[in-house]
């Protein structure tokens, strides 16, 4: 039986794509009442109509947002990816070193993406403090 995984990896990446989207829309509303969820859903709905805009910088932390999350999927996607395939090497040394660079070249990139996030984060807020 052979194990096809670039149609695994294809699935996995759709679904991490899926879930991506679904996850970076959803607002977290813990400690909010509910006349503060009430004008969020009213703002929501006019900006979806068109009568008003939002503003560029909730745009542009909502575009992050998504992209954070995608990046994140992936790098669930690619560790995963990268144990099955050692798992399924059965031995055989040449897989067990390719799944092994595929785990250091996925935590090496969920690095970097943190780090990126974290300058963003820090610069964000030193313009908004310094605008204050």
């Amino acid at each position: 039986m052979t194990i096809n995984y670039k149609k695994i990896f294809c699935l996995f990446f759709a679904a991490a794509f899926l879930m991506s989207l679904a996850f970076s829309t959803i607002p977290v509303l813990a400690d909010e009442t509910g006349a503060d969820k009430a004008k969020e859903g009213l703002n929501t709905s006019a900006i979806g109509t068109g009568l008003i805009t939002a503003a560029p910088q909730i745009v542009v932390g909502t575009v992050i947002g998504a992209i954070l999350s995608f990046l994140g999927v992936i790098f669930f996607v690619l560790i995963f990816y990268g144990g099955l395939r050692w798992m399924m090497a059965s031995g055989n040394e040449q897989e067990v070193e390719t799944a092994k660079k595929i785990i250091v070249a996925a935590t090496i990139g969920l690095i970097i993406v943190l780090a990126a996030y974290a300058i963003t984060a820090f610069i964000g807020e030193q313009l908004t403090t310094a605008g204050a």
